[in-house]
């Protein structure tokens, strides 16, 4: 059995992206031992990557001491990362370092990182340090007690984000919600598909061709992988303290590009097992609390617009008794048809974030709705009543669906 040179560059594999079910052949001493692979994927971290291994290392080996294996993955920084995590090998015995020249992206890398890795659990972290790696021990914990899948997420107990902009929270929401729309059997199962901190059992995306585009690879495993039991841990997104942020309008566009391609090889039979697992029961009762939003909305849009009364434009009046109808909606739906959800989830602050987002969430139907009953009053007949009607059944569809996607989120992860 030959030693693997310390200095030397891992070879990078070819070929389709696709995981084996056993680990490559073993090359090194005591390489039989490795039960943990984690995979950074790198470009321009040179200022980064040695804080990185630095801690991961300390931390790895006070928990699965010599079980576990460190692989950066960098497309050929300009920066010469890769030179400098490979002048830190002789230093930290379980760092391999892999330089690839003729691919980019990060999926493919993480991927690839996989295919030469020797552990029996893969996991991905981000090389600029803002996923913090304390948070990888809850992981391996939740792996260790069964689960096939553990991600670290900012939108359980415990995550969120450090000072991110509103309109970096409105893109990723967005985002999120476009994926929701898409692909709800595959997102759903988890709180925060976007997360890019994660680790799976190999045996989850063996022999699986993965076809990833972009930088969201834990759609990738979600949706082509076998993954049953999935666990997942809170964590706040840290700011970047050195390097340049790597995020483009190029990603999200990439993005859109992997959802679709994910949505048409689901196929029909995954379309089919969708629509069997319709939360009917939901439904219903959303429908009756939109029902007595109904009375809420007709009874203001009289008071307000009819010549007998107030006599306001319609569409002013429309606005005013539409939120005094969310409100009230929101408040039935919390404590009733979502209430499973809403009491594990008690605190003010936490009710009040959901009420700006089911807000936020019905502004989208009380635009469709306005243009609805605008359209049929004045096209269609000129009874502003049953136009109102009309607008507000299509528009229940809409609300419910997207809140229960985003807002009120059901998940399978523990």
């Amino acid at each position: 059995m030959s030693l693997i040179p310390c200095n030397s560059l891992l070879p990078v594999p070819s070929g389709s992206l696709q995981i084996s079910e056993l680990p490559p052949a073993v090359l090194a001493v005591g390489s039989d031992s490795i039960q943990f692979s984690l995979v950074i994927p790198t470009y321009n971290e040179a200022t980064n990557i040695q804080g990185i291994v630095s801690i991961l290392s300390q931390l790895l080996d006070q928990f699965i001491p010599g079980t576990y294996e460190l692989i950066v993955v960098d497309d050929d920084s300009p920066d010469r990362t890769w030179e400098v995590a490979q002048s830190l090998m002789p230093e930290y015995s379980q760092l391999r370092v892999m330089r690839r020249q003729h691919e980019r992206g990060l999926s493919s890398a993480v991927i690839r990182g996989w295919q030469v890795a020797r552990g029996q659990v893969l996991g991905v972290i981000d090389g600029d340090l803002q996923h913090p790696p304390q948070v990888l021990l809850q992981l391996l914990s939740a792996i260790a007690g069964g689960a096939d899948l553990a991600v670290a997420s900012r939108h359980v107990q415990g995550g969120g984000v450090s000072s991110w902009s509103f309109m970096r929270r409105f893109l990723s929401r967005g985002a999120q919600l476009l994926g929701l729309i898409l692909l709800p059997g595959v997102l759903e199962r988890v709180s925060d598909p976007m997360s890019g901190y994660f680790i799976v059992r190999r045996s989850c995306i063996a022999n699986v061709i993965l076809n990833p585009v972009g930088y969201k690879i834990l759609i990738e495993v979600l949706g082509r992988g076998k993954v049953r039991q999935i666990a997942e841990v809170g964590y706040v997104f840290q700011e970047r303290q050195e390097g340049e942020s790597k995020v483009t309008w190029k990603q999200y566009i990439e993005y859109l590009q992997h959802l679709i391609r994910l949505r048409l090889s689901q196929g029909k039979m995954s379309l089919f097992r969708q629509r069997l697992g319709f939360p009917s029961t939901r439904f219903i009762r959303f429908g009756l609390v939109g029902l007595s939003g109904v009375f809420v909305d007709m009874a203001l849009l009289y008071l307000l617009s009819d010549p007998s009364t107030l006599g306001l434009p319609l569409t002013r009046s429309k606005i005013i008794a539409a939120e005094f109808a969310i409100i009230n909606n929101f408040l039935l739906n919390d404590r009733w048809t979502f209430a499973d959800i809403a009491n594990e989830q008690k605190h003010w602050y936490q009710r009040c974030k959901r009420f700006l987002k089911f807000n936020i969430i019905c502004l989208g139907g009380l635009i469709l709705n306005v243009l609805i009953l605008n359209l049929i009053f004045n096209f269609v007949f000129a009874n502003r009543y049953i136009a109102n009607l009309i607008a507000i059944a299509i528009v229940t569809v809409w609300n419910f669906w997207i809140n229960l996607k985003l807002n009120w989120r059901v998940t399978q992860v523990k």
